[in-house]
């Protein structure tokens, strides 16, 4: 019920103000910076975000639903504003939050070989077709497919198998022969 209490503040404002206020109530503070903060906090990092400033807030409130979003672009005023300062080319280019260059790294020979090293594992060998995952390497180094997220997410898990399994079974191994030594 608490939600439609915010709502009712904005029940006769558009769509996309009665959107952008629903978000800045409950997305925000309930979910995106609060994974911010926890993200950051863990690895010792200072976050700030500059577009929740009061004033950028107060200002970023006060414009015309046309000049904060309209059918072509999204922040449409931010985006003209940034030309003025920016390259057109960077005032103009899609949202992309904030990717690791995974693509990049495996076109990169040290990364290629130690991803294949895990690939061509006999820990790979037990759950997937080792061949193809290889052949999906090969052709993503070379630049002939864009396999990077295949690739990535079987890597991961070959580490999280290596981690919580492999190294588990000879620790324990260690741990045995040192009692007994």
């Amino acid at each position: 019920m608490k939600e439609f209490v915010f709502l009712q503040r904005v029940s006769g404002a558009n769509d996309s103000t009665k959107m952008q206020y629903a978000d800045l109530h409950h997305w925000l503070p309930g979910d995106i910076l609060q994974k911010a903060d926890k993200m950051s906090s863990a690895h010792s990092l200072e976050l700030r975000v500059p577009f929740l400033d009061p004033k950028v807030m107060e200002v970023a409130s006060s414009l015309a639903p046309s000049l904060r979003a309209n059918g072509k672009d999204t922040k449409y005023a931010l985006r003209e504003a940034a030309k003025s300062v920016l390259p057109e080319e960077w005032a103009d280019r899609k949202k992309v939050g904030f990717p690791v260059p995974i693509r990049d790294w495996l076109r990169q020979k040290k990364y290629y070989d130690l991803v294949k090293t895990s690939l061509t594992s006999e820990a790979a060998q037990q759950f997937f077709h080792t061949d193809v995952l290889v052949q999906y390497l090969n052709d993503h180094y070379e630049g002939k497919g864009n396999h990077h997220r295949y690739i990535w997410t079987v890597y991961v898990f070959l580490q999280w198998y290596d981690i919580y399994f492999e190294k588990e079974v000879h620790f324990h191994e260690e741990e045995i022969q040192l009692a007994y030594a």
